[in-house]
């Protein structure tokens, strides 16, 4: 199993990236514009356009307000498995954020990777620019 880890240090106070990142539903508002360019709610999941016009059903499986951590997985399409964690921590009077995925088969793993870079990037400029405002 590919596990891909990646982390940003972000200008913006913890509190502020994780009420960016805990509403689920704002992800292409919030959090990563340009990134993620559509984002709708469904039951426990959220359907995810992303700019490169990939679309990802993503289950939210815990919004850990204390631990600052989001997990989802995706359900359907090309990973056979796939779970992403989002972690955002304090970093003096900046933010961490930590970003785990864990997936099968093996062979994604370089485009999830480009991925998680891009999406890293979009992070950094929206939360640095505005704390994650909408």
């Amino acid at each position: 199993m590919a596990s891909i880890r990646r982390e940003i240090v972000v200008d913006a106070r913890p509190e502020s990236v994780w009420e960016a990142a805990r509403d689920v539903g704002a992800l292409h508002t919030r959090l990563a514009p340009g990134f993620v360019v559509d984002c709708r709610l469904d039951g426990d999941a959220r359907v995810v356009t992303f700019g490169n016009g990939l679309v990802a059903r993503e289950t939210i499986v815990d919004v850990d307000d204390a631990g600052r951590r989001l997990v989802w997985n995706v359900v359907g399409g090309r990973p056979s498995h796939y779970n992403g964690a989002l972690q955002v921590l304090p970093e003096g009077g900046a933010s961490r954020l930590v970003w785990i995925t864990d997936l099968l088969p093996n062979d994604l793993a370089p485009a999830v990777a480009g991925m998680m870079e891009q999406g890293m990037k979009a992070m950094k400029a929206k939360l640095e620019q505005g704390g994650g405002g909408t």
